[in-house]
């Protein structure tokens, strides 16, 4: 089942009630879901489209990150959707499963409401036919114990497991210290 335009809502709707500080910084997704609609899950949509990403916590306090190929950067697992998907957090927790080989049965979701919501430009890529485009990037937290099984050599090149007093990104870095430890 595809995930669908009410869903987006519904999910922005209760990340902006924890956070309605955030409200500004999303307005190139408000604009967007208002222009699209539905379209916006679609990665042809090129005014800009929703991901999936996952904060993968150890209690250690160390989070995941991957080297991407293509962007030849270092990111949170996740990625575009598939027709597939029912929620975004499913979503997140695929994309972690294939980039990584954790089993989604070693992983804990810390709640449906995403962590923290993204947009970051993308740059165009010709050999996609893909123009210069946004990622509205919906992030989840999660927690486990288990390591990075098996890589997906398509997409990714490496994987490191960075304290999360290292990440530099505000509001992210605030809201993964402050993540419930278990």
């Amino acid at each position: 089942m595809t995930i669908t335009e009410q869903h987006i809502h519904d999910t922005l709707n209760a990340y902006l009630g924890r956070h309605p500080e955030d409200k500004n910084s999303l307005s190139g997704l408000f604009q967007v879901l208002d222009e699209a609609g539905g379209h916006i899950v679609g990665r042809r949509e090129f005014r800009g489209h929703v991901t999936a990403g996952a904060l993968l916590l150890r209690p250690d306090c160390r989070v995941l990150l991957v080297e991407h190929k293509a962007l030849g950067k270092w990111l949170f697992p996740g990625g575009h959707l598939e027709d597939e998907d029912s929620t975004l957090m499913l979503a997140a927790l695929r994309e972690l499963a294939e980039e990584t080989g954790i089993h989604p049965d070693l992983v804990t979701p810390v709640g449906p409401v995403p962590l923290h919501i993204d947009v970051h430009p993308i740059a165009a890529n010709p050999a996609k036919d893909e123009p210069d485009h946004q990622h509205f990037d919906f992030r989840f937290l999660f927690r486990t114990t288990a390591d990075v099984s098996a890589l997906q050599a398509e997409e990714v090149l490496d994987y490191s497991w960075r304290f999360a007093d290292t990440i530099t990104a505000e509001p992210l870095r605030t809201r993964l210290l402050a993540a419930p430890a278990h």
